[in-house]
């Protein structure tokens, strides 16, 4: 092999072992801009790289707004997560929004106060605020097809995650009856059920309690049919 190629190996192989090196000693990002690389991508959707919370953004605010749909909706599963998550998402866009647009109006209302004669203040204003909408009109209409379309995203999840539940439910209804009959029977005989055994997935206090309401609710019933 040639003299040159042997030299160009050994280049390449020295490099290679300084930049292991080199990684191995790396501490991560020491400037300011480096951490707030970091930090956004945190916040990033691992397959679309979107960021959710922006780095001016309160993340606690986020979370709080996260938990809010969670304890509404209850998700089970990996479908109902994700639908809800897709909905914590697209409303909290949706705020960004309307703010961005609030914003601009005060933006373009304080670059428009000295276009205007100040005599009238109420009136000055809601010219300073027409001028600054005629001025940033593009700007609006971006702002209203972006919210219309985040809405849109906001409802087909809301409408696919209630059928889903609505199902999901209706199965669980038709599961607990079944469940309650083989345990009613069990007592009778005396003997222990569990109800494992035929495949629910209901604990035996879940059963009695889904038994105590049906008998009161039967209960409740009947007075109002005698009344």
């Amino acid at each position: 092999m040639p003299d040159s190629n042997i030299n160009g190996l050994d280049r390449a192989a020295r490099r290679a072992a300084a930049n292991k090196a080199n990684a191995q000693h790396s501490t991560g990002p020491s400037t300011e801009a480096g951490k707030q690389r970091t930090r956004l991508n945190a916040l990033r959707h691992g397959l679309t790289g979107q960021t959710v919370v922006l780095p001016t953004e309160d993340h606690s605010a986020y979370q709080r707004h996260s938990q809010s749909f969670l304890d509404e909706y209850r998700p089970q599963g990996a479908t109902e997560t994700q639908l809800v998550q897709s909905m914590i998402d697209s409303s909290w866009r949706i705020n960004r929004a309307a703010a961005v647009e609030t914003n601009l109006f005060s933006l373009g209302i304080t670059e428009m106060e000295d276009r205007i004669p100040a005599s009238q203040p109420d009136a000055d204003a809601a010219l300073a605020m027409a001028m600054a909408f005629r001025e940033h009109a593009r700007a609006f209409s971006q702002i209203s097809i972006y919210s219309q379309r985040l809405v849109r995203q906001f409802e087909r999840a809301l409408e696919q995650l209630r059928a889903i539940q609505a199902e999901r439910r209706t199965h669980e209804s038709r599961q607990l009856f079944d469940a309650a009959t083989l345990f009613k029977v069990h007592q009778e005989d005396g003997l222990p059920y569990n109800p494992a055994e035929d495949g629910f997935v209901f604990s035996n206090e879940d059963i009695e309690t889904y038994i105590h309401r049906s008998e009161r609710l039967d209960d409740a019933i009947e007075r109002a049919s005698a009344g």
